[in-house]
């Protein structure tokens, strides 16, 4: 082989690792390596009769917590038995085999004690509610009791804890926490401490406090960070409404009051100048432009939507829907186990394009031009994201049990999970089409 010739080749296997890594992408975090709910991925969205091929399923004992993927690992929240007490934990699972590689006991955690488990309301199964996130090789997890932990993702092994009920005079909400921690750049932000100390960024790799400001209680809802402006900001979802703070240094951007009751736990969605943010128990649900000039930033309500049950309802639970071409996508809908909407919703004003029952409250992710939704009974389903009318692609029933957590691709493998087991199925683009 000439020199030219094997030049030739090492770069033509260049450029082919390289078109593969583009369409593959880890899952870092809830809400994803975007922060949206979506991925670059390019995967089979018309599946064989039977579904995808199981890869690998495990127990995932009781919670809502969803799957991050980074690294070869799979991680999550369950409730073990902890020398006979009942705990939350992390553990980590290869992602290839579903083999649980290690488990870091994160707490005790009583089922029913901020949590509904054998409720006849929500059929049972609660427990961890946070997802873990993922970054250079370490995992940071909020408790239900708001402590923060960072953990090694290889071995599990604790590097550095803090617990905002006792060092930053927290306070957690009736149902205890279920955001989860958010990476931006080298913070780690989180919100459950006190006056003056409510929302928090810390070192990731020290624990360090950055800063720490403002007096706002907590929901459950995970905040996002987005760039409106041209000012990066990160958007907490607390009980007041939406709070946007500098990412830098935490100094307050805006606020946008909005009714809390009870809970609520969709991440607000930033599209453009667009903010949208709702909440069940009969609040409702609405979208803020958020303007700046001269004197800073404002954010004024464009619509909203009372109410959050009914045709015209615009309200998710634990929902969070997803963004594409001036559409949400999502369980539009409040405790309407095993039976409520996924509606297409027009941004700019909230009105509902179209309907359909069947989903109750599970989550939906965007890949490419199709919405994959896990229903709170453990069926997936593949929707082309149009506002044009419901058109299903795909379905496959995934696994048992109730699911109110988010599935997750990462690298041609769709993970999902209930409050019994979860499941890795593979989407990659060379599978079988119907």
């Amino acid at each position: 082989m000439t020199k030219m010739t094997f030049a030739f080749s090492t770069s033509f296997i260049a450029t082919l690792a390289a078109a593969a890594l583009a369409h593959a992408a880890d899952w870092p975090q809830y809400r994803g390596p975007n922060l949206d709910g979506s991925t670059s991925e390019k995967i089979a969205a018309k599946w064989p009769l039977a579904g995808p091929k199981a890869l690998w399923k495990a127990t995932t004992t009781d919670g809502f917590s969803s799957f991050s993927v980074s690294g070869g690992q799979a991680f999550t929240l369950v409730m073990r038995e902890v020398e006979g007490v009942a705990q939350e934990a992390c553990i980590a699972l290869d992602a290839n085999t579903g083999k649980e590689q290690w488990m870091a006991p994160l707490g005790t955690l009583k089922l029913g004690d901020g949590g509904q488990a054998g409720t006849k309301e929500n059929g049972g199964g609660d427990g961890p509610r946070s997802t873990p996130t993922v970054s250079e090789g370490r995992v940071y997890v909020m408790s239900a009791k708001l402590v923060l932990s960072c953990l090694d993702a290889k071995t599990g092994k604790l590097a550095w804890q803090k617990d905002l009920l006792k060092d930053f005079a927290g306070r957690n909400i009736s149902w205890q926490n279920a955001a989860s921690p958010l990476i931006e750049g080298g913070l780690v932000y989180v919100a459950g401490g006190g006056a003056g100390q409510s929302i928090i960024a810390f070192n990731k790799q020290t624990g360090a406090v950055a800063w720490k400001s403002h007096d706002e209680k907590i929901t459950h809802s995970t905040p996002v960070a987005a760039t409106i402006h041209g000012v990066r900001q990160v958007i907490f979802f607390c009980q007041s409404g939406l709070v946007s703070v500098a990412a830098k240094d935490g100094r307050l951007l805006w606020k946008r009051p909005f009714k809390f009751a009870v809970s609520t736990a969709m991440t607000p969605i930033v599209a453009g100048d667009l903010v949208f943010c709702s909440a069940g128990y009969g609040v409702g649900g609405g979208a803020a432009r958020v303007s700046k000039d001269a004197s800073g930033f404002k954010a004024e309500e464009i619509w909203f939507v009372a109410g959050s049950a009914g045709p015209d309802a615009v309200a998710n639970h634990w929902s969070t829907p997803v963004h594409k071409d001036g559409h949400l996508y999502g369980m539009f809908q409040f405790k309407e186990y095993g039976s409520g909407p996924m509606k297409c919703v027009e941004l700019a004003t909230g009105k509902v394009k179209w309907s359909k029952p069947g989903f109750g409250p599970g989550n939906v992710i965007l890949v490419g031009d199709n919405v994959v939704a896990l229903s709170d009974a453990g069926e997936l389903v593949v929707v082309e994201a149009t506002a044009s009318g419901y058109k299903e692609v795909s379905s496959a029933r995934a696994v048992v049990g109730k699911c109110w957590s988010t599935p997750v691709v990462s690298n041609g493998r769709l993970y999902v999970r209930s409050t019994k087991e979860a499941a890795c199925l593979d989407v990659s683009a060379k599978t079988t089409q119907r």
